[in-house]
């Protein structure tokens, strides 16, 4: 009889990119505890209610978006993921200091760090790490002096 290959549970961080996938946000909103937080460069979401509206206007800027896990570390209650992000940018994208840019059609292929703590299997907080340099400029942006992007 052959060894078998034990097939691990899928946690939670891989449930929240499957939602975020198939931009499912009621499948986003069951990752979270009821008290999760959200940071972000752009944002601070605070429970499911905030996080799910982040994800939605994250789909909404870009409709085609996916995440492709490119490593992941578990060490207890924390999940660490690398991550490449590929996406239209087609809509409405809110950026850093509350601008809103409009659709570019522009393709961008970004990495991104998340990291994790998680409760009873369920997202408790996430931190997303990305370069925005690379996005702007992926989007035709620049930078003025204040750091604000420009068209």
């Amino acid at each position: 009889m052959g060894e078998q290959e034990a097939t691990a549970r899928p946690d939670a961080a891989d449930r929240l990119f499957e939602a975020i996938n198939a931009h499912d946000q009621d499948a986003v909103t069951r990752c979270y505890t009821a008290e999760a937080v959200l940071v972000t460069p752009e944002i601070v979401a605070e429970g499911r209610e905030q996080i799910a509206s982040y994800y939605v206007h994250t789909w909404e800027g870009f409709p085609d978006v996916t995440l492709a896990v490119m490593g992941k570390a578990v060490c207890g209650d924390l999940i660490v993921v690398e991550a490449l992000s590929a996406a239209t940018h087609g809509g409405p994208y809110l950026a850093l200091g509350g601008d809103v840019l409009q659709a570019t059609g522009r393709r961008v292929r970004v990495r991104s760090c998340w990291l994790f703590t998680v409760e009873h299997d369920l997202i408790a907080s996430q931190r997303l790490y990305y370069d925005q340099l690379q996005t702007f400029t992926q989007l035709g942006l620049t930078l003025c002096d204040s750091g604000e992007p420009l068209p």
